[in-house]
């Protein structure tokens, strides 16, 4: 891999150990996957900053780097909300731990702007290079952005943060972009919403695997896209998605579609998805909720009382700028929770069941929490909530 000479000058420790041990991390990952070299990226998005997920190991590697980021950069969702971890009951060693972690970071240049949902809070563009980890984010920025980035680990993205620069191989590349197969939509009656997209998502992950699909025969808001691709990424490896005339590079008409391979959903294929349960508690905000959809709850919640947890997760940001909407929720006993989500926090393994409105969240909580899960639209969570 071609280096320039500054990142020669690194690579051999000319700036210090920890820039040193970041360079190292992105070549070895850019020789592993052929790059010819390094590019420039906008942003990183760090996993690895939930306590429970990356545990004793992965925070005494964290305290013995000492550098700083050098492009924006933001953490994943962490184990607990910052400022209300007490009312979420979070158990106080649990919490010292997690504030550790998260000093960690600060003092790595990291903002703690702990969400699974950065381009909420941050504006990447089209055509721009990345260096992003969480599974539903690097479907988002590649996708419904038309940004490029593959999907990092935990310490490649925080290597490419500290660098400003990954290797260019994988979804940097156009040619790696072009679909794989189609996917026809059909026999649906009316307009899906957005947990529908997402049980969608959870069916053609399973089917596809890690090939880019190319979806007809949908026609999906911005909240809609998020949820099939954050289902996509959690049950196959989609990192890249294309819907015809809806999103950017599929707008364009960048790629030849006639020749691919292609499957048939039905709308059984979905409602088989929707199966009634008793839950103890209903968690949405998996990947974290937009505005449009904090203002939905709201409105569904308005004048009722929950009767059991009802837990929604959104970034700080979103949160901050939407206080009156979220105050409106909370009227109602449900908890809007910063920094934190249903899969990465360690007070969701409580609960025996767990509604959702999330095909990610369908997929992950059983195994990270240990519930039974059933996926429901918002209307049937805020029904269970407050029935």
């Amino acid at each position: 891999m071609e280096l320039e000479p500054e990142d020669e000058r690194i690579l051999a420790g000319e700036y210090g150990e920890t820039r040193q041990k970041m360079m190292e991390i992105l070549v070895a990952l850019g020789k592993v996957f052929g790059a010819d070299r390094l590019v420039q990226i906008k942003s990183a998005q760090v996993s690895g900053a939930s306590y429970k997920t990356i545990g004793k190991f992965g925070l005494e590697w964290l305290e013995h780097l000492n550098a700083r980021a050098v492009v924006p950069a933001v953490l994943n969702p962490i184990g607990m909300p910052r400022d209300r971890w007490e009312e979420m009951d979070v158990d106080p060693e649990f919490a010292d731990k997690q504030n550790v972690v998260i000093s960690a970071y600060e003092r790595l240049g990291i903002r703690l702007d702990c969400t699974c949902t950065p381009y909420y809070i941050t504006s990447p563009k089209f055509g721009e290079h990345l260096a992003w980890s969480e599974s539903s984010a690097v479907s988002y920025a590649n996708s419904v952005i038309g940004a490029l980035t593959n999907r990092e680990g935990g310490p490649s993205a925080l290597a490419a943060a500290i660098i400003g620069k990954t290797p260019c191989y994988g979804l940097h590349l156009t040619r790696n972009r072009y679909p794989q197969i189609a996917v026809n939509i059909q026999a649906f009656k009316n307009e899906l919403d957005i947990a529908q997209y997402g049980a969608l998502g959870y069916h053609i992950g399973k089917l596809v695997g890690n090939r880019i699909p190319y979806f007809m025969g949908i026609n999906p808001d911005f909240d809609q896209l998020k949820a099939l691709g954050a289902a996509m990424a959690a049950t196959g490896a989609v990192a890249l998605y294309h819907v015809k005339g809806v999103t950017p590079e599929a707008k364009k008409n960048l790629f030849e579609i006639s020749n691919l391979d292609s499957i048939t959903v039905e709308s059984r294929d979905i409602n088989q998805l929707f199966k009634p349960i008793s839950a103890e508690a209903v968690a949405v905000g998996c990947p974290h909720c937009s505005p449009e959809e904090l203002r939905n709850i709201a409105v569904l919640l308005l004048g009722k009382k929950v009767k059991i947890p009802f837990y929604i997760f959104a970034a700080k940001g979103v949160i901050d700028a939407n206080k009156e909407i979220v105050e409106s929720i909370e009227k109602s006993g449900a908890r809007v929770f910063a920094d934190t989500c249903m899969v990465v926090s360690p007070i969701m393994e409580r609960y025996r069941s767990i509604m959702v409105n999330s095909g990610k969240a369908l997929a992950y909580v059983p195994d990270m929490c240990g519930a039974d899960t059933q996926i429901g639209t918002i209307k049937q969570c805020v029904a269970v909530a407050t029935s």
